[in-house]
């Protein structure tokens, strides 16, 4: 399965947008190995190997899903680097005071974060929020 990964991944790489809207015979390779992986038999002591496995086989649409969709990442980092503010927060005021400013904290972090995925201008944004608010 790790090898496995690792080849998608580097299959990724090398994709450009438009081979994401034809057959690929590579990407079609790494779903049938998946997918032979998945239905592989394990012996019945491995209970914990056994769930996993059923918990892919009810997921595997997800697994490879970065290699159908040009703008799903094959990693979770940008998750990661989206809650990593708020853990920081926490760190250095040690709480938040109050749970309305939690929220208004998150939406706003969360406006900031969009805005520079879509590679626009933070500070219009913010400008826009504080003309017209968030809803």
């Amino acid at each position: 399965m790790k090898a496995l990964l690792q080849s998608a991944i580097q299959l990724k790489k090398e994709l450009i947008n438009a081979h994401y809207y034809y057959p690929n015979i590579k990407r079609q390779a790494l779903f049938d190995k998946l997918q032979q992986l998945l239905q592989y038999p394990i012996d019945q002591q491995h209970t914990k190997s056994i769930t996993q496995q059923k918990k892919l086989l009810a997921k595997q649409e997800c697994i490879l899903y970065f290699l159908v969709q040009p703008n799903v990442t094959p990693d979770n980092n940008g998750s990661e680097r989206a809650i990593r503010n708020i853990k920081v927060k926490q760190k250095i005021s040690g709480q938040f005071k109050s749970l309305e400013n939690t929220n208004i904290f998150a939406i706003l972090r969360s406006v900031i974060d969009t805005t520079i995925k879509s590679e626009n201008n933070v500070l219009k944004a913010l400008h826009l929020i504080a003309t017209f608010g968030t809803e």
